[in-house]
């Protein structure tokens, strides 16, 4: 099932593969300890108004910037060096590879992520995840914005889009509606901000992390069904085992399949108790026991 007949799996890079907090921890530590606390200081001034103004993430352009106010500072020109030559593939969360490729078997796999057209692609390849996604790899400046690029690049009939970012899974799911399903890891800054959460009510499956082993249970809406109701549900021990069916009847007691007309549940068909995000129906992941 892949391609235009089935499902493509979206990731987020910062935050969602990548702990990109962490990043930004050591760079604030390098610029302090390398250029002083006043020049740590008034660069992240600079990087969050060109955030703003963009609305992406742009390292290299806003060290540009700092770089205009302090022309005659020659250790600033070894500030690009350090930031490209970082070693991104030990920030990437445990056993992320492992979910790309658990995944993999369902359908591509395809980074979609935002960022200039330097810094960004360059963290993808140094982090090793442009060859874990086998070069299938979109970077754009407003990724949301860009879906009818990624469906001529690849097409299918329904997409799953994970992203730490509710603000962008709220506007895919606007635009793709019932054909794309949206996972939102609860890791990274942005994630765990009240504010932003309580912003964004979104109508997808919450997950505390991307990890691998799981179990991915792909049941898709039809076509004229309505969207839920906006939310978001909690992550937490499912209260009770779900019961798949009752065991259908049949004409004989004690056949070899271990159906009997009694209608009793079959008991090696009871889903135990899973973490699991609730909101989200049409998909979920389970840690595998």
């Amino acid at each position: 099932m892949t391609g235009a007949d089935g499902v493509v799996f979206l990731f987020d890079v910062d935050n969602t593969l990548l702990d990109n907090d962490r990043v930004r921890v050591d760079l604030s530590e390098h610029l302090e300890s390398s250029y002083g606390a006043a020049a740590r200081d008034r660069y992240w001034i600079i990087f969050e108004t060109l955030n703003r103004k963009l609305g992406y993430s742009d390292y290299l352009g806003a060290l540009e910037l700092y770089r205009l106010e302090d022309l005659h500072s020659p250790a600033l020109l070894r500030m690009a060096n350090w930031m490209v030559d970082y070693p991104f593939a030990d920030r990437l969360y445990p056993r992320a590879l492992d979910a790309i490729e658990h995944v993999r078997r369902w359908g591509p796999t395809v980074i979609l992520s935002d960022g200039d057209a330097v810094f960004q692609p360059r963290k993808v390849e140094r982090s090793g995840l442009w060859r874990a996604f086998e070069n299938r790899v979109l970077i754009y400046i407003h990724k949301e914005e860009e879906l009818d690029d990624v469906e001529r690049f690849y097409p299918a009939r329904h997409y799953i889009m994970i992203d730490d970012k509710l603000r962008i899974l709220t506007r895919m799911k606007e635009i793709w509606g019932t054909r794309v399903t949206t996972i939102f890891p609860k890791q990274g800054h942005y994630a765990n901000d009240p504010k932003i959460v309580a912003s964004y009510p979104h109508s997808c499956s919450l997950e505390p992390r991307v990890q691998a082993p799981c179990r991915v249970h792909i049941d898709r809406d039809g076509p004229d069904d309505q969207l839920k109701t906006p939310r978001i549900g909690p992550v937490g021990p499912v209260k009770c085992p779900a019961v798949r069916g009752a065991i259908p009847p049949c004409h004989e007691k004690g056949r070899s399949d271990g159906r009997n007309d009694d209608r009793q549940h079959d008991l090696e068909r009871i889903d135990h108790d899973q973490a699991v995000g609730r909101a989200d129906r049409a998909f979920r992941i389970e840690n595998a026991s």
